[in-house]
């Protein structure tokens, strides 16, 4: 096999919802790679997820252009992973989401969860990071303090249990932490990054109503969901900004747990990178365009892209068409990647303690 050594693009894996829309601004708004990516048959559907690391999606160049992703995970192991994070699936799920309307109310177990209802599973902690937010955006995100489960059954069996969650005006740029057990859903009018451990085990609160493309209500997960709910859980929401200079522009350090690492980029100049020898990254273009470069050639980026860079890759370089922001996403060493470098930069730990989730 040909070694993976350079920065390699993903097509993301386009999919409809009921609470989805058609119009896929800011990141896809008027690209006709959206339409390509889509069977005929749901090209007029309302796209709701953007999945950039399903298992699904195609490598568009390099070795294993043509190729979907848990193939190259299953041939390439730790070639593409790194030592640090092989396994038999790609470590992090990102998407991107657009909605039109209120998603369902959910909660989702931890790793050990999981596996004990479904062995062989892992669990789901995730984070939000807010692109855009409508005159409409809210978001549910964990139960108002005095709440108990068996208030959250009846509210589930009524249709009503919105009223028993924290609700939230989300901003542009707000991060959202949401460790597993935390009960939330997004509504309407919002452009949402998503990252999250790669799973897509989730147990259904409240559909408020809703019915599925078959015409029938869609089943709930209420005494599964309420097993694994945290009911204490506090909403961690807007968290703290750390945004320091770089060379290149800024980096923003959004958030960090075991589990990933987010960090924004932003490029005004050129970008020098180097790959990390012992894991792969994600890089996500959240906006602008330009060039990936390496020492063998180029390769043009835009809004929306998720390219992986395995640990061959070595060193490349970004260069902005102007100004552009693109989210870094990896699996860390919470120690080295975030604690360290945030100390060295004279942040506080008090500020740090709000980025950095154990």
């Amino acid at each position: 096999m040909k070694k993976l050594d350079s920065p390699l693009l993903l097509a993301p894996v386009f999919e409809p919802r009921l609470w989805g829309r058609q119009d896929l601004t800011p990141i896809y708004g008027g690209d006709p790679r959206v339409s390509a990516a889509l069977p005929a048959a749901l090209r007029h559907e309302t796209i709701a997820e953007a999945w950039l690391t399903d298992n699904a999606a195609r490598f568009l160049n390099g070795p294993v252009a043509g190729s979907q992703l848990k193939d190259v995970v299953q041939a390439y192991g730790e070639e593409l992973l790194g030592p640090a994070n092989a396994g038999p699936r790609f470590p992090i799920l990102a998407k991107f989401l657009f909605t039109s309307a209120w998603l369902s109310v959910q909660v989702h177990p931890n790793d050990a969860q999981a596996h004990e209802s479904h062995p062989g599973t892992i669990g789901k902690t995730e984070m939000w990071y807010v692109v855009s937010a409508g005159r409409k955006a809210e978001y549910l995100l964990g139960v108002k303090p005095g709440v108990n489960a068996a208030a959250l059954r009846r509210a589930s069996r009524q249709g009503k249990i919105a009223a028993l969650l924290r609700r939230f005006r989300p901003k542009p740029g707000e991060a959202i932490f949401l460790p597993a057990g935390t009960v939330h859903t997004l509504g309407p009018d919002l452009v949402v990054f998503e990252v999250e451990e790669n799973s897509d085990i989730t147990y259904r609160l409240d559909d408020f109503g809703r019915l599925g493309p078959d015409g029938k209500p869609r089943p709930l997960h209420v005494e599964e969901g309420l097993r694994v709910a945290r009911l204490d859980a506090p909403p961690l929401r807007n968290l703290a900004r750390v945004e320091l200079p770089e060379p290149f522009g800024s980096r923003r350090y959004v958030l960090a747990c075991r589990y990933f690492a987010v960090e924004l980029l932003t490029l005004n100049r050129c970008a020098q990178m180097t790959s990390a020898s012992y894991r792969v990254e994600l890089l996500v273009v959240l906006s602008g365009s330009g060039r990936v470069e390496t020492a063998s050639g180029w390769w043009g980026f835009r809004s929306g892209e998720p390219w992986l860079i395995p640990p061959g890759a070595g060193k490349y370089r970004l260069w902005p068409r102007g100004q552009a922001k693109i989210f870094r996403c990896y699996v860390p060493n919470l120690d080295e990647d975030f604690l360290q470098p945030l100390l060295r930069r004279k942040i506080p730990s008090r500020t740090i303690a709000k980025l950095v989730f154990d």
